[in-house]
Order: structure tokens, then sequence, then C-alpha cells
């Protein structure tokens, strides 16, 4: 089972690091995701992948059928989401290549459907909108490797 997936932002589109892998077209509720799942081993994992924008960057950000990516990847059984996101940084000592692990968002989304539940009303907490657990698993395994990794 695939309990890991991984969406690939801005500059990653095709998970090359992966070993026999496989492509599935899959249909959600929501539509089609922004691009086929690819499914591949990383290591001793299986993991599922999709590219956020689309391989060649089809989709902005306000086009990118988000509900869809995370829709099709829960339908292969993944329970962990990685983001994989190339943005700046006006800290001085975060320095390109580094890799920063949030533990909070400053939500700025616009222009796009924001919640799975059109059809009923759901009270969603945000106050801790990621997994610490699979933080400090990422925050282990990047230091291990030696990056440059902030939480």
């Amino acid at each position: 089972m695939t309990e890991i997936g991984i969406i690939g932002g801005s500059g990653i589109y095709d998970p090359s690091s992966f070993e026999d892998t496989r492509e599935l077209n899959i249909d959600t509720p929501f539509g089609r995701p922004s691009d086929n799942i690819i499914i591949g081993r990383l290591g001793e994992r299986e993991v599922a992948f999709v590219s956020r924008h689309g391989r060649g960057h089809l989709y902005s950000p306000t086009k990118v059928n988000y509900r869809a990516n995370i829709f099709a990847l829960k339908k292969l059984g993944v329970k962990n989401i990685i983001g994989v996101c190339a943005v700046g940084s006006l800290k001085e000592e975060i320095k390109p290549l580094d890799i920063v692990i949030p533990d909070q968002i400053y939500d700025r989304t616009k222009y796009r459907t924001n919640t799975f539940f059109d059809d009923f009303v759901v009270h969603m907490g945000f106050a801790e909108p990621f997994c610490a657990r699979l933080s400090n698993k990422l925050y282990e395994a990047t230091k291990k490797k030696r990056y440059g990794v902030r939480l």
C-alpha cells in the first residue's frame, strides 16, 4: 500500500529518483488531478507523486485542482503527504537550497474553492495545520543528510 504521497511544486515535475515507476490516471469527484499519479519505489518505500502544476507547469496556483490532487492520493491509500515547494525568503540566514519545515501557515488563498465540504457544514481546526510527527521525521532525516534545515 502507498502510504506516502509527494506533491511536487514548481520545478519538480518528475520524480527521477523513483524506481519501478508506473503512472495512474485517476478520476475523482472533484475532477482530474493536475497530472497522472506516479507510483514508484523510493528506497524501501512505495511512494505516490503528483506534480502540483502538471508536467510542463500547465496550471497557475489559482488553477491547480488541489482537491482532486489530494483526493487521488487518498484514493491510493496515502496517509502522509509531503509538499515540496520552491519559495523565497526574506531572512538572510535562510540560504538557497535550505530546507524549511514550517509549523504554521499564513493563508492568503484566493479565487479557488478552499474546502472538500460543499454540501454540509464541517468545522475544521486549523490551529496546527501540519503533522508534528511527520515534520519531526523530515527534520531528523534532513539533518542526518547534513542539509541546511530549519523548523
